[in-house]
């Protein structure tokens, strides 16, 4: 008995498909005397996780292992997330715009202030978790690299 889990569904086989790959990215499948053309969409396998498409359907395939189970009990499965401090500018500019207001909390990803360099417009985005505790700087600002842009509880 086989466990996969199919769009977040568990699903158990205990058959097989045929699968034929043409190339590293497309493939066919035979299961149960029905063929299916396929394409490998995102291949995430050291983390045992496939996106493909099979007849113009996309599917997040991921196959179960017995230790899952265990490792999503200790908590181990959860993305390790780094706590802010302080963020400092990565290179001298003009800060154009601010994001984001004391007591904002903010994710990775987030943007936290629009800083002119160069000629271009960068947007600086938090690579942590935290709670802006303090703002050093205004729009319109013009700042040396290194210098301390936000402070996070």
């Amino acid at each position: 008995m086989n466990n996969w889990i199919i769009d977040d569904k568990i699903t158990q086989t205990t058959g097989g498909a045929v699968v034929k790959w043409h190339d590293h990215r497309f493939f066919e499948i035979k299961f149960e005397g029905k063929k299916f053309h396929g394409e490998l969409v995102l291949d995430n396998s050291e983390n045992g996780e496939l996106t493909i498409r099979v007849n113009h359907r996309t599917f997040q395939v991921k196959k179960t292992h017995p230790l899952d189970e265990l490792i999503s009990a200790l908590g181990l499965d959860k993305p390790k997330l780094r706590r802010l401090k302080e963020m400092q500018a990565p290179m001298p500019g003009r800060v154009t715009e601010i994001h984001v207001k004391v007591g904002q909390e903010v994710h990775p990803g987030d943007a936290l202030l629009s800083l002119e360099a160069m000629k271009m417009e960068n947007v600086l985005k938090a690579d942590g978790v935290g709670v802006i505790s303090s703002i050093n700087i205004q729009a319109g600002d013009v700042v040396e690299k290194g210098a301390v842009l936000f402070e996070f509880e």
